[in-house]
């Protein structure tokens, strides 16, 4: 049921897309925009989905919001295959935008993308009352920004040159910020625009989301026989530390399963009409990429 829904969301979104894109003009900065936005797991934006069919709000303006999230991830993987920050050639086996095009287009591209997630946000086609749309795009400011995202990356990057190993609380606020603030942003769009109680979703993410860090980081070791041996051994790196480094492998497993128990829980006043959210959870620890 799951990976059927997560299909369809991420139909739904892209046909969004697709008439989204095809309004702006035909330049190389709207085609980066529109190459970016493109493909993924879609998993910000079925959170946003299934919360709104959780509160009985229509696709139609739950769309907008799970757009949104979508296009400002969309920029900041854009930003973070910059030369100046990861330097990646590829993303999702497809060449990254700056060597598709080039830096400058893959800046612009990215700045174009993180507004128009703010302009889709604050359509009326999303909600009639503008009270809710601002407190759509407020919450969306703070987790994708120096409260949230943007710090969190800031954080990653001093830890790469720092000459102590972050501790796991430092690794936890980290991430909670880099990984963590879209995903809890995405899980309480749909509850806010049906004005409920958004805590019950707010806590399923945040244990959701560092749950997908920390099985982001068993991938990467067992991924890797070299990473294993750096990940578990004594010298994790002069500051870059991880869960696996911290807690082993085996515990790294144990804690993350503990956390998608956790959110799983959170979503019993939902009944089984959560079910969906529940199996999402799962997969964020059974992936393989």
């Amino acid at each position: 049921m799951f990976q059927d829904d997560l299909k369809a969301a991420g139909v739904a979104i892209q046909a969004r897309f697709d008439r989204v894109f095809a309004d702006l003009p035909d330049l190389p900065v709207t085609l980066a925009m529109a190459y970016a936005a493109h493909g993924g797991k879609r998993l910000r934006g079925f959170l946003v989905l299934e919360g709104a069919r959780l509160h009985d709000v229509a696709q139609e303006r739950a769309i907008w919001p799970a757009c949104a999230i979508e296009a400002v991830h969309a920029y900041s993987l854009v930003h973070d295959d910059l030369p100046c920050m990861d330097d990646d050639d590829l993303r999702r086996g497809q060449p990254t935008v700056h060597r598709k095009w080039d830096d400058a287009t893959a800046v612009l591209a990215g700045d174009a993308l993180q507004t128009l997630g703010f302009e889709l946000v604050s359509r009326p086609e999303c909600h009639p009352d503008p009270a809710v749309r601002a407190d759509l795009a407020l919450g969306l400011a703070r987790a994708s920004g120096a409260q949230g995202m943007v710090m969190g990356q800031a954080l990653d990057m001093a830890a790469e040159a720092a000459e102590t190993p972050l501790s796991l609380d430092q690794i936890t606020d980290l991430q909670a910020g880099k990984t963590g603030a879209l995903i809890v942003w995405s899980a309480q769009a749909g509850a806010a625009l049906a004005q409920a109680d958004t805590a019950p979703l707010t806590d399923y993410a945040t244990r959701l989301g560092l749950a997908f860090q920390i099985a982001d980081d068993v991938l990467d070791v067992e991924g890797d026989a070299e990473a294993m041996g750096k990940a578990v051994g004594k010298d994790a790196g002069r500051g870059k530390a991880t869960f696996v480094s911290h807690l082993g492998l085996d515990g790294a497993k144990r804690r993350a399963e503990t956390l998608v128990t956790e959110a799983c829980d959170a979503l019993s006043c939902y009944g089984d009409s959560a079910e969906t959210l529940r199996q999402a959870a799962r997969f964020v620890i059974s992936r393989r990429n």
